[in-house]
């Protein structure tokens, strides 16, 4: 299975980014990762929140290919403890998804465009992060999720 991570706008933060390249390094020896980022949108102080989100959700979806299972990381979606997300993540193994897309949203969200394309909505937390962070805590998920399905010592109950 491959699993790829869409993001909008470049992470600006060293120490985060460094934080988030370690875990897609260690993400490597389990599974195909890929973090694909979308640059900041121009001239947004012109656009309205609905044609931001539209612009943004046009250039979601042109990363996307149709037998892509489409993820989306909403604070609307459904919460997972590390455990659960983990069979979750086995669940979509056990089906034969080639690849699952799971997509961070600009600072307005997604348009309506992406929700009908999405197949799954998750929730990482019902607080609000900053996109960067979402990245890390993110990735950290993943891999967490990867070690308990090998039972790895990495996750302690």
């Amino acid at each position: 299975m491959n699993i790829k991570l869409i993001a909008i706008g470049k992470t600006d933060d060293k120490n985060l980014q460094s934080l988030i390249e370690t875990y897609v390094k260690r993400l490597s020896h389990y599974v195909k990762f890929e973090l694909e980022i979308i640059p900041d949108l121009k001239n947004v102080k012109n656009l309205s929140e609905i044609q931001q989100k539209e612009k943004e959700g046009e250039l979601i979806l042109s990363k996307i290919n149709p037998t892509d299972f489409l993820v989306l990381l909403d604070e609307n979606g459904k919460s997972f403890s590390s455990l659960s997300f983990a069979n979750e993540l086995q669940k979509k193994m056990n089906a034969g998804i080639k690849t699952i897309v799971f997509v961070i949203g600009g600072p307005y969200g997604f348009s309506e465009n992406v929700y009908q394309k999405a197949q799954q909505k998750i929730a990482l937390s019902q607080m609000t992060f900053s996109h960067q962070m979402v990245r890390l805590f993110f990735v950290e998920q993943v891999y967490r999720g990867f070690t308990i399905l090998r039972n790895e010592p990495y996750h302690h109950q």
